[in-house]
């Protein structure tokens, strides 16, 4: 049954479980997991597994099955998630999407060749959490391992570290440089991931998507001090968008001999990553990255950039991320260079001169998601009406914190030369 809980803090459609998700569900799966055909789940407590802002494009849910067998009595933590089946905007955006799809393809087969690549560099970084059962039909569920009662944990209520930031940045660097490896050597191992945000077949035409670069504009508008960057964005209105996505496509409707390309992750944002502190020392010790459901073949800058708006704290924005970024570059070169890749490495002067070219992505995550993310940082608004309500969107646009963000970023586009030749 679903233990009562409090409705402010968690997602409407996570507070009652369905009915399926029951012992006898559950029993069943773990007869084969742990291969005991005299398993009995004998209670199960279920709860929503994740706050208000953590997530949307899926359903989750923390169980904790208790079970008899043969050897005794054990207690089994588990993060189920599944498909929104709620009628509304969630269920509707999603419906046609691949991203359950793509995230068992991630933790089935490539996460574990992955880690089995650093295995033999003589590297023991673990990337993922063990996905211990996944179906697509009758409906689509992935079950995990709980993290939590391993020590992980999500933040929420503080800034994240820097030392915190640099393990995240390390594990996303050694993930993409076995991806260029397999790219480079065996790039049918990862064609069908190809699913990128603008591959929802929704989303693209999705209000919060369409109107953000009208509301960023109108806010620039009604500010002064920022009033004279308005032309550019004006200028840009009616087809950036188009050319955020031809940067998303990159790798497989241009490919450029100039840029690099890796798996990347996706939505690389601090509600989809874990940490965990040493037991004795109580020092930060891991880093854990979760939800795959938009990983793709991409320039590694889709990953990068989207860091600066969506994981980073404001200070490290200011900077555009330099430190951080090159940081993970360090870590991708060294583990480019233990698993014997073969090709170009990259360098600061290249990765950033990509970056720096991609900048209608820039604009994207600066006039449409980071507002969305400082809104859910200032646990002042509910996620399904910053997604679904016009009015509730256009007050993050005036938020003080979003605003001092602007008011730093733009002049750095502008010292880039991100407004010449729009």
């Amino acid at each position: 049954m679903t233990d009562k809980v409090d409705a402010e803090q968690f997602n409407d459609d996570e507070l009652e479980a369905p009915a399926w998700l029951n012992p006898q569900f559950i029993e069943e799966i773990l007869i084969a997991y742990e291969d005991a055909p005299e398993l009995k789940v004998v209670d199960l407590k279920i709860t929503p597994a994740s706050a208000q802002g953590d997530h949307y494009a899926s359903v989750m849910f923390r169980t904790t099955a208790e079970c008899t067998t043969a050897k005794g009595k054990f207690s089994r933590p588990l993060i189920i998630k599944t498909m929104p089946e709620q009628e509304g905007h969630k269920k509707d955006m999603l419906s046609e999407s691949h991203l359950f799809e793509t995230e068992i393809g991630m933790y089935c087969q490539v996460l574990p060749e992955f880690e089995r690549i650093l295995r033999e560099s003589g590297d023991d970084t673990k990337l993922f959490v063990p996905c211990i059962y996944h179906s697509l039909e009758p409906r689509k569920v992935m079950i995990f391992e709980d993290l939590v009662p391993q020590g992980y944990y999500v933040i929420r209520d503080r800034p994240v570290a820097q030392e915190e930031l640099k393990t995240a940045f390390a594990k996303l660097a050694k993930w993409h440089a076995i991806s260029m490896k397999f790219i480079k050597e065996q790039p049918d191992f990862l064609k069908e991931f190809k699913y990128g945000l603008f591959e929802m077949p929704t989303v693209k035409n999705d209000p919060f998507i369409t109107t953000g670069m009208q509301s960023f504009i109108e806010m620039l508008d009604r500010l002064p001090e920022l009033r004279k960057y308005k032309p550019h964005f004006e200028q840009i209105k009616d087809k950036y968008m188009q050319q955020v996505q031809a940067v998303m496509q990159e790798y497989r409707e241009n490919r450029r001999s100039d840029a690099f390309y890796v798996l990347c992750h996706g939505d690389f944002h601090l509600r989809n990553m874990m940490f965990k502190n040493n037991k004795e020392t109580g020092a930060h010790e891991d880093a854990m990255l979760v939800d795959f459901q938009i990983s793709n073949l991409c320039p590694i800058t889709i990953d990068l950039t989207y860091s600066i708006y969506m994981l980073m704290e404001a200070e490290q924005r200011r900077e555009m991320g330099k430190d951080l970024i090159n940081h993970y570059l360090t870590v991708l070169v060294a583990t480019l260079k233990s698993i014997g890749y073969k090709g170009e490495l990259p360098t600061q002067a290249k990765l950033w001169e990509q970056i720096h070219r991609n900048k209608y992505y820039d604009f994207f995550l600066l006039s449409t998601f980071l507002p969305l993310i400082l809104a859910i940082k200032s646990n002042s608004f509910k996620m399904n009406d910053l997604i679904q309500d016009p009015e509730t969107r256009q007050k993050t646009y005036f938020l003080d914190t979003y605003v001092k963000d602007v008011s730093t970023l733009l002049p750095k586009f502008e010292q880039l030369g991100y407004f010449k030749c729009l």
